[in-house]
């Protein structure tokens, strides 16, 4: 290997026209906004989501823009089975893939004492497992092609940074950025750039049905802070020109806004600072779940003296 491809690698997708391009959470979000961008590039589609009705919605969506689908399944990407009898339709009817985005994912915040193991659980399978699922089945082949390719994983903010109460989002995504950073070396040699994603607030379904441990989410200020989330978020749509571009440019780190590049590049250059503003926003996390958990306690003796109402009017 020459000094030049040492320090230079040629975007190995410069464009998506004619490509095939494998989209995960296809059905909403992120991954519904970047299939339809990436069909109005026209990208040849193999499309998939866990809830099949959201995935038909994208699916018709797209072809009623004249956009290409060669191939939609819903399913589960944390089933590693599921996946590798996907993967084996897909070589069989469709080829290898030139793109392969691994979009879909699940959220769940709260501190160790409210997080269940069913929620670390979650998290790891999902959004860890669920991209490595898809890595083990479709990169190979792209490798084996010999042409090259492009490959994306989509970590969070949280996988960069030391969020409030995302310990066991942050140990899912902080696993994807590990994986992308080492394929980002190993898939080198063989033409394949790696783009890891890195989004701040993106204003997707996710927003409001994430699970968040010990947290009553109708408490005003919870929704407070929910309408103020909605209202610095980016759109889908953004997300996804920006997961585009790091395609067609191949750049590793992409960045759906630049609160969340200017955070990173404190975290690294400026550590004691950087900690101090970590712990400034656990203790106001901390203020909102003690209003929050007072509220919680407050609607569960209201529930028992209820109950216990209900049981004397029955017993008199």
């Amino acid at each position: 290997m020459s000094v030049r491809d040492l320090l230079v690698m040629k975007a190995p997708v410069p464009t998506l026209q004619g490509k095939r391009v494998l989209i995960t959470g296809a059905g909403s979000g992120i991954g519904k906004a970047t299939a339809v961008a990436a069909a109005r590039e026209g990208a040849a589609l193999v499309l998939t989501d866990i809830a099949a009705d959201n995935l038909d919605e994208t699916v018709a969506e797209i072809k009623r823009a004249d956009g290409k689908i060669l191939f939609h399944r819903p399913g589960d990407v944390s089933d590693y089975e599921w996946v590798r009898r996907f993967a084996q339709q897909v070589d069989a009817e469709v080829g290898v893939m030139d793109v392969v985005m691994n979009i879909a994912g699940v959220s769940a915040w709260g501190t160790v004492e409210n997080l269940e193991h069913r929620h670390w659980k979650k998290m790891v399978d999902v959004n860890l497992m669920g991209p490595i699922h898809i890595i083990e089945c479709f990169v190979p082949q792209i490798v084996r092609r010999g042409r090259g390719g492009h490959l994306v994983n989509v970590s969070s903010a949280a996988g960069l940074l030391a969020l409030p109460w995302h310990a066991a989002y942050s140990a899912s995504k902080f696993g994807v950025r590990g994986v992308s950073e080492v394929l980002r070396m190993d898939l080198r040699r063989h033409k394949i750039g790696v783009s890891l994603v890195c989004p701040g607030g993106v204003d997707t379904p996710l927003v409001n049905t994430v699970d968040i441990a010990g947290i009553d989410r109708d408490n005003p200020k919870v929704q407070r802070q929910i309408e103020h989330f909605h209202k610095v978020a980016v759109s889908p749509e953004r997300a996804a020109q920006a997961i585009l571009r790091g395609v067609r440019k191949n750049q590793f780190m992409v960045y759906t806004s630049l609160d969340i590049r200017f955070g990173y590049w404190v975290a690294r250059k400026f550590a004691l600072p950087y900690e101090v503003v970590m712990r400034i926003a656990n203790n106001r996390f901390d203020q909102l779940a003690r209003v929050s958990g007072r509220n919680l306690e407050a609607l569960a003796v209201q529930s028992d003296s209820n109950t216990s109402s209900s049981t004397s009017r029955q017993k008199g």
